[in-house]
């Protein structure tokens, strides 16, 4: 089990980590509204920490295709008054933010971890390497607003492998106390290529980082099963994640924490011996 110092406070990690995502949006795809009033967003990152959660990614801007960006005021106000009363000790807090002034008050409000799903913009990693904070890069093409509007690759698989590869000096030298990379299912991919990033998602695995996936209740599931609620994808999301585990991945961000956590628990005694 490792341990990490982020942004001053020590935490371990046993791997597989899952993640619990706390949307403190009115329009996420899956559960946009339920936790916009501090009190109930704090309700759920306890109760998700209690199914098993190591790490709670706070997100206050929607990512989902088609969504607008907000203003940096409307962010803050979404998530400071919840890092505020989150305990900073207990569990790691991950932010999900593209914005230099969001995250500079996110890490100065003690967050441990800053998550971009814009591929790991220099102010950003510059930031989190200022503080001592652990980062998440996420590859994606274009904006929310644009990315699913016919995505193309040449190869896929190595086309994203190569963002990241050709980063890989860049990452090195600001000494992150950890890094992860996530190749961003659903972020400017079709069906094919999304599926062609999970079967292979071993191809990721590398000394210089740890990988992530976000394939929770996202909209493949839907076109592999005809599954048109987000709420409907708990299988897929499971079958998913049981399968990148198997294939080395570190961390699984996720909607479902407590059925992502008892399949894994189970996969492990199922497994045959190495």
């Amino acid at each position: 089990m490792p341990s990490f110092l982020f942004n001053g406070s020590t935490h371990s990690l046993d791997y597989p980590t899952v993640m619990g995502i706390l949307n403190l949006t009115p329009d996420s795809f899956s559960d946009g509204g339920k936790f916009i009033h501090p009190s109930s967003a704090l309700e759920h990152a306890r109760n998700m920490v209690a199914q098993g959660a190591q790490i709670i990614d706070i997100g206050a801007e929607s990512t989902r295709p088609g969504s607008d960006p907000v203003s940096i005021d409307e962010e803050l106000n979404r998530i400071l008054p919840v890092l505020k009363n989150l305990p900073k000790d207990e569990f790691v807090i991950s932010l999900d933010t593209t914005k230099p002034e969001v995250a500079k008050a996110g890490l100065e409000a003690g967050v441990h971890i800053i998550n971009d799903v814009s591929g790991g913009s220099p102010p950003l990693l510059e930031l989190a390497s200022a503080y001592g904070a652990g980062f998440i890069a996420m590859h994606t093409r274009g904006t929310p607003k644009s990315m699913q509007e016919n995505p193309q690759y040449e190869d896929v698989l190595e086309e994203v492998k190569s963002f990241f590869t050709h980063r890989k000096e860049e990452f090195n030298l600001l000494q992150l106390p950890r890094l992860w990379i996530d190749p961003g299912i659903g972020f400017g991919k079709s069906l094919e290529h999304n599926l062609c990033l999970l079967k292979k998602i071993d191809h990721f695995i590398d000394p210089a980082w740890g990988v992530l996936l976000g394939s929770s209740r996202k909209s493949w599931i839907d076109h592999l099963c005809n599954a048109p609620s987000p709420l409907d994808r708990l299988g897929g999301s499971i079958a998913s994640a049981l399968d990148a585990v198997s294939k080395g991945v570190e961390i699984l961000r996720v909607h479902d924490v407590q059925e992502t956590v008892q399949a894994i628990q189970v996969a492990k005694i199922l497994a045959p011996p190495p």
